[in-house]
């Protein structure tokens, strides 16, 4: 199945039903008043977080969705039939976004939870509702008032406690296999993971966490080069961030500046996702020797000038990751009892998830700009050159002066 976390949908909620006009017609029945019924409210749509799906490859090929309209009214003051509920299903996870406005509508993050996108239109009144003891017999009504539309854009970002970022072939994919069940591909090859994989890491038996792969970043990512710009907002809602370096490049390349690569794609990217909590973890350490191994460890360090913690491992032979799983459990753990008991701490980690998803939205809607404009021909002013300047026109003394400025 494919991985979809990105759609652009429209919806339309149902129109209303319109009003009856109608007068009673019986035998012995003289002068019969009116009784045109009122019409249907329109159906509404609804969005569905459901925790069977993960992915939003439903909605694909299929791009518009209507709710049913509702009936009109009719005589014998019959009201019209309410319009059907349109239910949208996504995974939890899923932001709803404004496509016209970019206004966040909604974010499904528990199962179970509904999100109203549109709602179906107010039905139209019948003849009867005008009836007054100076007007006996009207013939007022009302139509049905349109159902609301929208053009929607779906963002999937996958939920997980823990999330690994790194470059291609840093052995993320080898990680997630040997501390869960999750079986991502893996090679004696290089290639690069082209979707998020998620794996249920067991420390006890009652004890478990998520950590989330995404596709290594690539230098300038955050330009849009590469596949893992796309998905660095998967990380936006993990809780702790594991920085996967390799050790023993196949290219003989230095691991302090592969790095130092990443951490710069990731301030470019998003600066409050960078404050997010980082473990630095050297990976592949059983194809060193030791004293090579500790100096390229305290090389990436001092490069980095890191503070935070440091793991040393081997995915391939587990060497280490049994540690780095019960140490991450119970950061987890310590993580939420301070929630709980300090109403602060929750606050400036809620201010700071607000920052990562707004910092994070606008980096990938200034990229999906570019390329709406590369599509059509037109160039952005950041992307003027010297050569797209005219000397003739500049050099024009014939017509009138014309001052160009470029930020």
């Amino acid at each position: 199945m494919k991985f979809v976390d990105e759609v652009s949908i429209r919806v339309k909620a149902g129109d209303g039903g319109n009003g009856c006009m109608s007068f009673r017609r019986e035998k012995f029945i003289e002068n019969g008043g009116p009784n045109g019924g009122d019409g249907g409210d329109g159906g509404s749509i609804f969005m569905v977080a459901d925790e069977n799906l993960n992915t939003l490859v439903d909605y694909r090929y299929t791009r518009h969705f209507d709710a049913e309209r509702g009936s009109n009214g009719g005589s014998t003051d019959c009201t019209g039939k309410k319009g059907e509920d349109l239910e949208l299903r996504v995974p939890v996870g899923t932001t709803v976004i404004d496509a016209g406005t970019q206004e966040v509508i909604g974010d499904l993050t528990k199962a179970g939870q509904r999100l109203m996108v549109v709602q179906g239109g107010w039905h139209g009144l019948g003849n009867t509702r005008f009836k007054s003891s100076t007007n006996r017999a009207p013939r007022q009504t009302t139509p049905g008032k349109p159902g609301e539309q929208r053009d929607l854009k779906l963002e999937l970002k996958v939920l997980a406690d823990v999330g690994l970022l790194g470059l291609p072939n840093a052995g993320k994919s080898t990680f997630i296999r040997s501390v869960s069940a999750a079986k991502p591909k893996v090679a004696d090859y290089p290639f690069t993971t082209l979707v998020p994989n998620l794996g249920v890491v067991s420390v006890d038996r009652w004890k478990s966490f998520v950590i989330a792969d995404i596709p290594g970043l690539i230098e300038g990512a955050s330009d849009g080069a590469g596949l893992g710009i796309r998905f660095l907002k998967h990380l936006a809602r993990t809780r702790i961030l594991l920085h996967l370096v390799d050790m023993a490049p196949l290219d003989e390349s230095s691991p302090a500046d592969a790095a130092e690569v990443i951490v710069n794609e990731l301030m470019k990217f998003s600066p409050s996702l960078a404050e997010r909590e980082r473990w630095l973890v050297l990976n592949k350490s059983d194809m060193l020797l030791e004293e090579e191994r500790e100096e390229r460890v305290k090389e990436v360090v001092e490069r980095l000038e890191w503070t935070g913690p440091v793991y040393v491992i081997s995915a391939i032979s587990k060497e280490g990751t049994e540690r780095l799983s019960r140490d991450i459990m119970r950061y987890l753990e310590d993580r939420a009892d301070r929630l709980a008991a300090d109403p602060a701490f929750a606050d400036e980690l809620a201010e700071l998830d607000q920052r990562i998803e707004d910092e994070a939205r606008a980096q990938l809607q200034a990229l999906d700009d570019q390329r709406a404009l590369r599509r059509t021909g037109v160039k952005s002013v950041h992307d003027i050159g010297d050569d797209d300047w005219d000397e003739e026109d500049v050099d024009d003394e014939d017509g009138p002066e014309i001052i160009y400025v470029r930020d």
